[in-house]
């Protein structure tokens, strides 16, 4: 498969381009000491509850705290926590807040407000769910102090509570009341940076300026565990959906930090000596593809079968990050490859692509009439972009009636959230990224599961596949457990609650005057210096 990017942008380019409280930074010149970075695609949303969209999970790192944090290997450490313990065989946790927490309105954080965002979360996580599927109770014992109270153990409370999509932010009572359905009226959090509501542009630029009265904790950062120390006055997100654009900008000193740079230029980049280009985020993204499982076509188990069958994941993942194997794993399942519940149960089923003839027999065998097939294609975001342009292809070249509405990111957020048939308004299909880092077993693989009107998006229901879930949750035999790995996935392969993509790890790109980036599995904005 070729890549079918901006590779006229990119000739353009080339012809084109010639533990205590935060300490006081000085300014460069009397002007901010600010840094520019270009996001993958356009903010549309600052609720990391109500949306998982990448952009906002980036952002809320900024503004908001969890309880909990992840190390640079994804190991869980207090954060907002002075600490916690645990009583009766794990059924209860205590846990107490640190000093110095405040929220950006300058009213002190409570255990109240934890109990409200975190109620707020559990409505729509699906690790969320799990966990008030086994809570007896949620409480402030007093305003520094959470007290939870299981009916049933569920060891990995604190790798949760330190997810980065759907995040458990904490936010103030006032704003975590909201409808978890609803986004919140206001953004105000508890992180490092506030945000600047009244220089957000849609489409154009959002601003997150320090938060002085931030105290971080006294010790070493390490991604977003530790001591979360800003050295800068702002962080400007200014949205550039032109990939060489934003490339040459970069390489011309006007912006510092590019999320996403298109693969195709990666090369220009990485020859400029001002410039540096490495990955940020070592665990990568899974991208998927994502079915309706109420309406139409997609609900069809068979004809999510037939379309699994028909999409090529070295294809999918060479138009995503070019020829640098490198940079993608392919073909992968449902589970992170490397970790221990990855395993080889149905995966033949991406290994060996049957031919043409045989997959058009699978769709007519399953029931398919041609139905039409709404595939939501984001243009602006590249490696949506490049996933959309191949699935269409494959699918069309199968014999589905696909109508391939081209539309921005923040129109793909918006409409996956509706329920109504394809006649209506709904869709069929939309293109991914979950992070990688949390495809590391049933519990954490949300997309993969099948718990109906409660699931993600596309709302898969199957009561097997939450059933081996549970059995996996409660059992402590590591052979248990990898048994029910394999089944979990070989279910998974058979009932099709998303069709995988592959694995792609693209790398970052900033100026060679930024230092102290973090690496984990998200990019992070303290820690940074820019001179």
């Amino acid at each position: 498969m070729k890549r079918r990017h901006l590779l006229a942008g990119a000739a353009a380019l080339a012809a084109g381009r010639s533990a205590l409280a935060q300490p006081a930074q000085p300014s460069i010149g009397g002007k901010a000491n600010t840094l520019i970075h270009v996001p993958q695609a356009n903010l549309t949303s600052l609720d990391p509850v109500w949306t998982t969209a990448m952009v906002t999970r980036n952002s809320a790192g900024m503004i908001f705290e969890t309880l909990f944090g992840r190390d640079e290997q994804l190991s869980p450490k207090p954060q907002m926590l002075a600490g916690y313990t645990t009583e009766d065989n794990g059924l209860r946790w205590t846990m107490t807040l640190r000093d110095g927490l405040l929220f950006h309105d300058g009213t002190k954080v409570l255990a109240r407000d934890c109990v409200a965002s975190l109620r707020r979360w559990m409505r729509r996580d699906p690790i969320g769910q799990t966990i008030a599927a086994r809570l007896d109770s949620l409480e402030a014992k007093d305003d520094r102090t959470l007290v939870w109270r299981l009916n049933k153990p569920f060891a990995s409370l604190p790798y949760a509570l330190a997810k980065t999509q759907p995040t458990p932010v904490i936010m103030p009572e006032r704003l975590a009341l909201t409808d978890p359905f609803k986004q919140i009226p206001e953004v105000i959090g508890s992180g490092p940076f506030r945000y600047v509501a009244n220089e957000y542009v849609s489409g154009h630029s959002a601003v997150f300026a320090r938060f002085d009265r931030y105290t971080p904790r006294d010790e070493p950062v390490s991604f977003t565990a530790g001591g979360y120390r800003v050295l800068v006055d702002r962080v400007e997100w200014r949205v550039m959906p032109d990939a060489a654009t934003a490339a040459n900008a970069l390489m011309n000193g006007e912006v510092d930090w590019l999320d996403s740079p298109l693969p195709d230029l990666l090369p220009l980049l990485k020859a400029n000596k001002g410039v540096i280009v490495e990955p940020i985020d070592l665990y990568g993204t899974l991208g998927g593809l994502r079915p309706n499982h109420l309406h139409g076509a997609t609900a069809n188990p068979g004809v999510r079968r037939a379309m699994l069958a028909a999409i090529d994941q070295v294809d999918v993942m060479t138009a995503v990050m070019g020829n640098d194997p490198a940079l993608y794993r392919a073909p992968v399942g449902f589970f992170m490859p490397g970790t221990p519940s990855a395993n080889d149960a149905g995966m033949d089923r991406v290994r060996k692509r049957p031919d043409t003839a045989t997959i058009k027999t699978m769709l007519a065998q399953s029931g398919y009439a041609g139905e039409r097939v709404v595939l939501l294609h984001p243009t602006d975001q590249v490696y949506y972009h490049a996933m959309s342009e191949v699935v269409a292809a494959a699918l069309r070249e199968i014999g589905i009636n696909l109508d391939e509405q081209t539309v921005d990111w923040g129109t793909v957020v918006e409409r996956r959230t509706s329920k109504e048939p394809v006649e209506k308004g709904g869709w069929s299909i939309f293109p991914a990224g979950y992070p990688a880092a949390e495809y590391r077993d049933p519990i954490f693989a949300s997309n993969a599961r099948g718990n109906g009107q409660d699931a993600w998006f596309g709302w898969p229901s199957d009561l097997e596949l939450e059933r081996m879930r549970t059995g996996w949750m409660d059992s402590t035999d590591p052979a248990e457990r990898h048994r029910l790995d394999a089944e979990f996935q070989a279910r998974a392969f058979d009932t099709v609650p998303f069709i995988p993509l592959g694995q792609y790890l693209p790398p970052a790109a900033w100026r060679a005057n930024l230092s102290g980036i973090l690496k984990g599995a998200m990019p992070v904005f303290w820690n940074v210096a820019k001179t």
